[in-house]
C-alpha cells in the first residue's frame, strides 16, 4: 500500500482507535509457493494492543495455508468515497481539467499466527466474540463441552507491524478541504459523512 507522508497516520492512537471502532476484515494468507494467497472475510475481536482473536469453520481452505507459513495480513478498508474531479481540481484551475481520486482509510496488520484447536481456547474466543457482537443477547455460556466447537478453529493474530493510511485531502489547502467537506455534506452519501468527519478531524477542525 502506497502511503504518502500526508496520509499517513498522525500517531499510534489514530490507526488503534479507529481499528478499535471496525470489526470485519480480510484475512489474507500467503502460504509458502502458492500462485495467490487465501483471502477470508470475517469478523474478528481486537483488545486494542497487540492481538486479534476470530474463528472460522474447520473446511475453510486458509488452514492449510496457514500451516505451510504461520503469517497473515488483516486488512481493512472503511469510509471510503469518489471524489470527483471537478471537486478535486486544485483553487485557480479550470475545473474541466481536474482528476479524480478516492478518500479513505486502510489499516493493513501484519501477524504472526496462532491456531487454537484446544476446546477451552475455542471456547474463549467465541465468548469473547458473543460479548462483543450480541450483549443484549441471551444465550448458554460457551463451554468447553459445546457441541459447536468441533466445527470450527480459533486464530490468535499478534500484531508484529502496521500500516495505516488516511487519505483525506492531506496535500490539499485548508480552503480547499473545507470546499470538499462542505461537497461531502451537500452530496450526503452512504459514506459521506464519515469520511467529512475524517477530513475534518485531520484538518483539526
Amino acid at each position: 500500500m502506497l502511503v504518502h507522508p500526508w496520509d499517513a497516520p498522525i500517531d499510534e492512537s489514530e490507526w488503534r482507535q479507529w481499528l478499535a471502532g471496525h470489526d470485519f476484515g480480510q484475512l489474507i494468507a500467503p502460504g509458502r509457493g502458492r500462485d495467490l494467497p487465501v483471502v477470508v472475510p470475517t469478523h474478528f475481536s481486537y483488545d486494542g494492543a497487540e492481538t486479534v482473536w476470530l474463528h472460522l469453520a474447520r473446511p475453510n481452505p486458509v488452514w492449510a495455508a496457514l500451516d505451510e507459513h504461520p503469517r497473515a495480513l488483516l486488512t481493512l478498508i472503511g469510509e471510503y468515497v469518489y471524489v470527483p474531479s471537478d471537486w478535486n481540481a486544485k483553487p485557480g484551475t479550470d475545473p474541466l481539467d481536474g482528476v479524480p481520486t478516492s478518500y479513505y482509510a486502510a489499516v493493513q496488520l501484519s501477524c504472526d499466527v496462532r491456531v487454537i484447536d484446544d476446546p477451552a481456547g475455542k471456547a474463549a474466543i467465541l465468548h469473547r466474540q458473543l460479548a462483543q457482537f450480541q450483549p443484549a443477547t441471551e444465550r448458554s455460556p460457551v463451554l468447553p463441552t459445546d457441541r459447536n466447537l468441533p466445527g470450527i478453529r480459533g486464530i490468535e493474530l499478534t500484531i508484529t507491524a502496521v500500516a495505516g493510511k488516511f487519505k483525506y485531502g492531506g496535500n490539499r489547502t485548508a480552503e480547499h478541504r473545507h470546499d470538499l467537506a462542505e461537497h461531502l455534506a451537500e452530496r450526503a452519501g452512504p459514506m459521506d459523512a464519515g469520511a467529512r468527519a475524517h477530513l475534518l478531524r485531520r484538518l483539526g477542525s
